[in-house]
């Protein structure tokens, strides 16, 4: 077997740093900016599952960090529920154009 055949596809951690930082430097874009950050991240994913979880990854993360951060400050789970569920919504309700974008970029991929 040769090394081009063994290379892997992609990578959800690259395509998560991709969206990132390209999301960064277009945020002067307002549709285009997520569109093309969710293309090229799709195709760093290798595919449209691994695109979807890159996609949705930093929510669930910022909502984790959320819950625990807020349970352990305040010392209430209740308050770290809704802090963490919070974070989630507020961080996934921007990644409509990212979404798609990391779809076309996952079937290209």
């Amino acid at each position: 077997m040769s090394a081009r055949t063994a290379r892997r596809k992609g990578s959800i951690g690259a395509a998560v740093v991709w969206m990132f930082v390209i999301s960064l430097l277009l945020f002067w874009l307002p549709v285009f900016g997520p569109l093309i950050a969710g293309l090229v991240g799709g195709k760093k994913a290798g595919g449209v599952g691994p695109a979807v979880v890159a996609v949705f990854f930093p929510a669930i993360a910022l909502g984790v960090f959320f819950l625990v951060f807020s349970t352990a400050l305040t010392g209430m789970p209740v308050v770290g529920l809704l802090a963490g569920a919070g974070g989630f919504l507020l961080a996934a309700s921007g990644v409509g154009m990212l979404l798609v974008g990391a779809i076309v970029g996952g079937v290209l991929a």
